[in-house]
């Protein structure tokens, strides 16, 4: 008994978590939201790397101000990306993590689309420029879509597992009153 043979025969040994390239996984990733994550990351770089091909500047405000949104939307995405890769989704919880996702898209895709819109109103009128902004009315596109899918994805969890005040086995105190009061 000193040596623990008495647990071995009656307890299992832990089962080993099987192995994640670089603790990497898609699990999380299921269905749309790979694709519009990736695509968000796509377009938000692309918008970056035009805005930061632009020479020439007469207002520059603006292309400062999309040069800023436009990276941090790039780099809040691929953060975003990262927490659904990771452990750290399972260390938050799916709740927190799809509450942070969605206002984090929502404030992303609304600055992103204020950004590209001042683009559009102070650019030179350079193909580049154009073209940054394009990518930026894209990439603003692909963030509020995914707070749109989500929203109605999350109202359809709502009415799949939400109960109704009324189930149809009890009757509420309107439905034991007769129809037509006799006096």
């Amino acid at each position: 008994m000193e040596n623990g043979a008495v647990y071995n025969e009656t307890t299992e040994p832990q089962a080993k978590l099987p192995r994640r390239p670089f603790g990497c996984t898609l699990r999380h990733l299921r269905g749309w939201r790979l694709p519009v994550k990736s695509l968000q990351a796509i377009l938000s770089l692309l918008a970056v790397i035009c805005e930061e091909i632009v020479e020439d500047c007469i207002k520059c405000g603006g292309l400062y101000f999309f040069e800023f949104t436009s990276c941090s939307a790039f780099l809040l995405s691929l953060l975003i990306l990262c927490v659904y890769c990771t452990k750290i989704y399972e260390t938050f919880g799916e709740d927190k993590v799809q509450r942070v996702n969605f206002w984090a898209m929502a404030a992303i895709g609304g600055f992103f689309l204020l950004a590209s819109v001042v683009l559009a109103v102070t650019n030179a009128g350079s193909a580049i420029e154009k073209t940054a902004c394009a990518f930026g009315f894209f990439s603003s596109g692909a963030f509020l879509a995914e707070i749109i899918i989500e929203y109605f994805h999350s109202r359809k969890q709502q009415n799949v597992s939400g109960c109704s005040e009324n189930p149809g086995t009890t009757q509420s105190a309107t439905e034991n009153q007769p129809l037509n009061k006799q006096s």
